[in-house]
């Protein structure tokens, strides 16, 4: 069975939703023999490279709030990132991340992805590092297992730009406009943080409903309703 999920390493309901995506696979009885398969999505690709800006400061313009109120909004999201034993901080900034998205393509060639994506999450919101410019970027691919050289060199010649342009034009044909999106073996797609005990009903639901067709259908029903 398969999962393809859809996310931004700067979404905090990702970074959220893939902690309890994980809970909810451990519970699962056939969890050996599930793929999961990590598709690129920008929640604001028209910030340019090398352009960043301070995360209370983007939501106020953003959400037309004050800074002490994004501060509260962001207080809230840290609640609940705690009570998933993640780590969390305000004190970051928001940048371009289609260079990150295109090292995840490099780690899912390699059997990394997971394991990069988490170095990522926990840089950026546990760390409050950049997961935006080539340097840290590197770096943080070999934290997860890579090597840094061959990361650099991804990330200077262009390669996988084409890959991560795919993820988002599936995207746009199945329906997904916002992250976490989750496709559970093409029979099941929905949205959001769900609770980890919801996420193994739906593998559970999925797995009982035998094998799959193949065919992209997102908006399908969902058994985590």
């Amino acid at each position: 069975m398969r999962v393809d999920i859809w996310s931004d390493v700067v979404c905090p309901w990702c970074y959220i939703g893939h902690r309890r995506f994980e809970k909810g696979l451990a519970a699962f009885e056939h969890s050996g023999d599930v793929e999961v398969v990590y598709h690129s999505f920008e929640l604001d690709p028209a910030i340019e490279p090398g352009q960043a800006t301070r995360v209370l400061e983007m939501l106020s313009a953003k959400y037309g709030m004050s800074v002490a109120q994004a501060a509260q909004a962001e207080d809230r999201v840290a609640a609940t990132a705690a009570a998933d034993g993640l780590g969390y901080t305000v004190d970051r900034a928001v940048g371009n991340t289609f260079d990150a998205h295109r090292l995840m393509h490099l780690a899912g060639d390699l059997g990394r992805a997971d394991a990069l994506l988490q170095r990522l999450y926990k840089a950026y919101f546990a760390e409050g590092g950049s997961v935006f410019d080539a340097e840290s970027l590197a770096a943080l691919a070999g934290d997860a297992g890579l090597d840094p050289g061959e990361a650099r060199r991804v990330l200077d010649d262009g390669s996988y730009a084409d890959a991560v342009r795919a993820d988002e034009d599936q995207a746009r044909e199945v329906g997904i406009d916002s992250v976490p999106f989750f496709v559970i073996d093409w029979k099941y797609g929905f949205s959001g943080a769900r609770p980890a005990e919801l996420l193994t009903e739906a593998l559970r639901e999925a797995w009982a409903a035998g094998p799959s067709s193949g065919e992209p259908a997102a908006s399908g029903p969902s058994p985590a309703r």
